[in-house]
């Protein structure tokens, strides 16, 4: 089971791992070495709660595609297996990010110390540009 929080969890049968090789420099193994991680979560298939889905699915990612598959394409390291951790690190952000709601905002107004506060501060700058003006006599 693949952990996002204490209610939400995943089988890892539903993350879909692939590796290829890497771009980039790599040395003599860069040919030979399929250490990139191709990570695809298809959102719409998976066990995670409704309202986790379409929270995941209208988030604005160029990682998501049409189809609700999520793509992470992890190549930082030259190792499979940490390149792999780190596909899988990333997932966890999106998926634990998701589960996060926003606090509703709740409108308010400053305080009567707080304008009087704000128009003190402008008339003592107001006080300060009238001082550096000439002196007419």
């Amino acid at each position: 089971m693949f952990r996002i929080s204490n209610s939400v969890s995943i089988p890892e049968q539903e993350i879909e791992l692939k590796f290829i090789r890497a771009q980039g420099a790599g040395g003599q193994n860069v040919n030979k070495v399929a250490s990139a991680v191709h990570l695809r979560f298809d959102i719409q298939a998976s066990s995670l709660p409704e309202k986790l889905k379409a929270r995941l699915l209208r988030q604005k990612d160029r990682r998501l595609n049409k189809d609700g598959v999520l793509v992470i394409k992890a190549q930082q390291y030259r190792s499979q297996e940490k390149n792999r951790a780190d596909a899988l690190q990333r997932l966890h952000a999106i998926l634990w990010q998701a589960t996060q709601v926003a606090k509703k905002r709740r409108p308010t107004r400053p305080g009567k110390a707080a304008k009087r506060r704000r128009l003190e501060g402008k008339k003592q700058r107001g006080q300060l540009k009238s001082s550096r003006k000439k002196v007419h006599y």
